[in-house]
């Protein structure tokens, strides 16, 4: 792949979500909390835009601690839910976001600080954040640690299929190699053309985003054939 061609990607596709929400998950505890409410939402199945408008109706209403969510209870959350179009997810997302908040305040006294430090190395991490509740699975994950390469040490998450599927699509990864394959691939790949001014952050979420479109495009092909 040319660098020029690159550099398009990673201009249109590339921006960090948090960046997007004004969030510095550089700053500690506070932030890296809002990034992992945000990660919740994104890592459902609803557009981008949703997931952003919906984060910030949790801003509107200062719900940006799990302390504060689980005071204001199920009933609130279903309300900012619905109020951020989330309406065919309310009630199931409320749930899960309720379960997860008990969980962080029982085991880690709300610190996500915690489950890193805790954590013995990656697969650790991943499978505490999963122990969180039910419904945080493999992309709620990813989509939270990717943003935290170069914050916590051990949050170097290996690419999600999507990634994958895009990386083979643009012709940087061949079929059927493992995700751990993927990533050593993708890393070497990065540091050999990386460009100025973008992180290998920015070059996951493009995959990221590239990847959500061709899953759809795939979707409404088999869809039509049918």
């Amino acid at each position: 792949m040319k660098k020029e061609k690159l550099r398009m990607i990673l201009k249109s596709q590339g921006q960090k979500y948090s960046e997007a929400l004004n969030i510095d998950v550089s700053r500690g505890e506070n932030e890296i909390f809002k990034w992992f409410l945000a990660s919740l939402l994104f890592g459902a199945p609803i557009s981008e835009t949703l997931a952003i408008r919906t984060y910030r109706c949790f801003e509107k209403h200062g719900l940006l601690t799990p302390e504060k969510m689980l005071k204001a209870g199920w009933d609130s959350l279903v309300a900012i839910l619905d109020e951020g179009g989330y309406t065919r997810y309310d009630y199931k997302t409320a749930d899960k976001i309720m379960m997860v908040m008990k969980n962080l305040v029982a085991t880690y006294s709300g610190r996500l600080e915690s489950i890193h430090f805790q954590a013995s190395d990656l697969s650790d991490l991943e499978e505490k954040l999963k122990g969180l509740g039910k419904g945080i699975g493999d992309v709620t994950v990813n989509v939270f640690l990717r943003e935290l390469r170069g914050v916590w040490a051990k949050a170097r998450p290996r690419p999600t299929g999507l990634e994958i599927l895009a990386a083979e699509e643009l012709g940087i990864l061949k079929r059927g190699v493992s995700a751990e394959e993927a990533k050593q691939i993708l890393e070497a790949f990065w540091k050999e053309n990386h460009v100025s001014g973008y992180s290998f952050i920015n070059f996951e979420t493009a995959l990221l985003r590239i990847g959500k479109k061709l899953r759809k495009k795939r979707e409404r092909k088999d869809h039509s054939s049918n």
